[in-house]
């Protein structure tokens, strides 16, 4: 895009290069975000989506901090809710990143999207941590470059979807947030190519010996992603994924309690705790809306059970 995008900063709400069009929108966008926060921003999406359909054809850079600034085309309904300044995206993920601070580990985040976590975990403010981000989508992965572009190219990216095993698979879906290579292989799509998390390791991308947070949000190839993963997830890590709302059966987190060596942890927001469990009568209470996801934890090392324990030491205080 030709045009500059519009600025918003969200510590302190100031939004800069908009037309008074885009600025009635901001406050719209914002308004609805807080409204529908109440019901797990169902509809929130959509409507976003209708009221882009009037705007300008134009990037809006959110400043996260500081040193993490994150584009996406204004008006698009997933990330818009950034506008809203209340507004915590996937809170128990940066409750752990903000805690693993002084942690020298690197973030692999597999289904990077437009790349919002690799752009915080590379900042000052969250340790200046390496990323590598991982995105199939042809689309996405352009954003996700100009991400990178804008926040000094500091974090490394791979265009290819994460599996069981390398080869080649159909990527399809009609919106951004969740393409997915799960599903009927002749229905359209793109043709990417898949990698193992286990590859990363054979191809000398990341050392045995480092410590890893994985952020694994590839909609609907959880399990099979664990599974290419045997070697990676028996080293200094923790794998973050997708346990979705209309699940009543917590698939995922059954696979990584009955058939992995991994500790399942689940954020409790009674508590504000990652509790480890043993039985998964609590994610039915967890929960709560059928059209949203909720990530679960899954580590067998020592060092991040630790520090996941240092962590909720803090919980109280996090209450007050």
């Amino acid at each position: 895009m030709s045009t500059p995008p519009i600025q918003f900063d969200r510590a302190s709400g100031a939004l800069e290069g908009a037309n008074l069009w885009e600025r009635t929108a901001a406050l719209a966008l914002a308004t609805g975000s807080k409204i529908s926060s109440h019901f797990s921003h169902r509809g929130y999406i959509g409507c976003a989506n209708l009221l882009r359909k009037t705007l300008p054809e134009r990037n809006i850079a959110i400043k996260l901090n500081e040193d993490a600034t994150f584009e996406f085309p204004y008006g698009e309904g997933y990330w818009s809710k950034l506008l809203d300044r209340s507004y915590s995206y996937e809170d128990e993920l940066e409750l752990l990143f903000r805690h693993s601070r002084d942690v020298d580990y690197t973030l692999l985040d597999c289904g990077a999207n437009f790349g919002y976590w690799s752009v915080l975990v590379t900042s000052q403010p969250f340790g200046a941590h390496k990323a590598i981000a991982i995105e199939p989508s042809s689309d996405n992965f352009a954003k996700l470059a100009n991400n990178a572009r804008v926040n000094g190219n500091r974090f490394e990216m791979l265009k290819c979807a994460i599996g069981a095993a390398r080869g080649t698979a159909r990527l399809s879906g009609t919106k951004h947030e969740a393409f997915s290579i799960a599903g009927d292989t002749n229905s359209g799509g793109e043709e990417v190519p898949v990698m193992a998390l286990d590859d990363l390791l054979d191809d000398g991308k990341i050392a045995p010996d480092g410590k890893y947070l994985i952020k694994l949000d590839v909609e609907g190839v959880e399990i099979d992603a664990i599974k290419g993963g045997a070697k990676l997830l028996a080293c200094d890590s923790v794998i973050m994924c997708e346990e979705h709302g209309n699940d009543p059966d917590h698939t995922v987190s059954r696979y990584i309690l009955d058939q992995t060596p991994l500790k399942l942890i689940v954020c409790d927001p009674r508590s504000n705790r990652l509790e480890t469990v043993t039985e998964l009568s609590i994610l039915d209470r967890i929960k709560v809306s059928s059209h949203i996801g909720y990530n679960v934890f899954g580590t067998s090392s020592a060092f991040w059970q630790e520090r996941i324990a240092a962590l909720n030491a803090g919980a109280g205080r996090r209450l007050q």
